[in-house]
């Protein structure tokens, strides 16, 4: 069995996975990209790589969202794929949000500007308890992160398409449920996947659905957002705008243009797709688990390339 891998840190995930699968031959694309893999494990393969490998049995995304997979020409159509469902990113996103939930509950962005001005000012501090969390998506990371925030002592609505139940978490779901939990938290968060369905789901009727001064954080896909109507949303660089402010760390455009004006407004903070990096130890645990049994022929949980996930 020949496991093929592209990544960035190919090394890394080479010899993690070598490792774990001992009976089989793992290479990576930098070794040798053109002699047939039974499986690859890639993120973001080039569609040059994918023409040249014809007899793969399975593919495993070594990442969560497998958007830019499937929109690679040359991938084949009849090759199931397996994504990474946490792998250990949950823990990281739930950090990421809770520092992003934190920064506007306990009033840091407005300090940030206080201090800006040498101004030495109390803000009145607003309880865990009466500060709604949104969370948009409840995978296995969305669920994570929604319940950290819950066990945190928020109150946590989540939604997903289709009905969910997560303890300590309000789940709504589908286009009714969607307004409902807009115009009840004070923060949103975005995880969902990048489909036809979701991109541009932060638009400019959704972002009027949040009440007065709420805040986005956006640790998913730079899809979800339509930047125009985020902006419309902050309003002007010096007045105050129905949004509060947001935190991005995915947009649209990877890396982010220095054109792009989210950079120069002042309630923007941004960050380089850094907030859910793959842990390769946690991760090749999965890869080779998934691996298995695919080669073995047992049950396993693939993506939709229609649903996008």
């Amino acid at each position: 069995m020949r496991v093929l891998v592209h990544i960035s840190d190919a090394d890394a995930w080479r010899d993690a996975l070598a490792k774990r699968l001992p009976d089989a031959d793992v290479v990576t694309s930098d070794d040798d990209s053109d002699t047939a893999a039974d499986y690859l494990a890639a993120w973001k393969p080039p569609a040059e790589l994918l023409r040249k490998q014809t007899r793969l049995k399975g593919i495993v995304n070594l990442g969560a969202g497998v958007d830019a997979l499937l929109a690679t020409p040359g991938l084949p159509s009849n090759v199931p794929i397996v994504k990474l469902r946490d792998a250990g990113m949950g823990p990281l996103m739930a950090d990421y949000s809770r520092y992003g939930v934190l920064h506007f509950q306990r009033d840091f962005d407005r300090y940030l500007g206080q201090e800006a001005n040498a101004e030495w000012r109390e803000v009145p501090l607003i309880d865990k308890a009466d500060w709604p969390v949104g969370v948009l998506g409840l995978g296995a990371i969305g669920a994570h992160v929604a319940q950290a925030l819950a066990a945190d002592g928020f109150p946590v609505h989540g939604w997903s398409r289709s009905p969910k139940a997560l303890d300590g978490v309000t789940c709504h779901h589908g286009d009714d449920g969607l307004p409902t939990l807009l115009g009840a938290v004070r923060t949103l968060i975005t995880l969902l996947p990048d489909t036809t369905s979701t991109r541009g789901i932060i638009n400019a009727t959704t972002l009027a659905q949040l009440p007065e001064g709420a805040s986005l954080i956006n640790p998913g896909r730079g899809t979800l957002i339509d930047e125009a109507a985020l902006l419309d949303a902050l309003g002007p660089a010096r007045q105050p705008g129905r949004l509060r402010g947001a935190i991005l760390d995915a947009f649209a455009e990877e890396p982010l243009p220095r054109t792009n004006p989210l950079w120069a407004h002042p309630r923007v903070r941004i960050t380089p797709h850094m907030a859910g990096p793959t842990p390769v130890r946690d991760a090749a645990d999965q890869v080779a688990e998934s691996i298995r049994a695919m080669e073995n022929g047992d049950p396993i949980e693939t993506i939709d390339p229609q649903a996008g996930y």
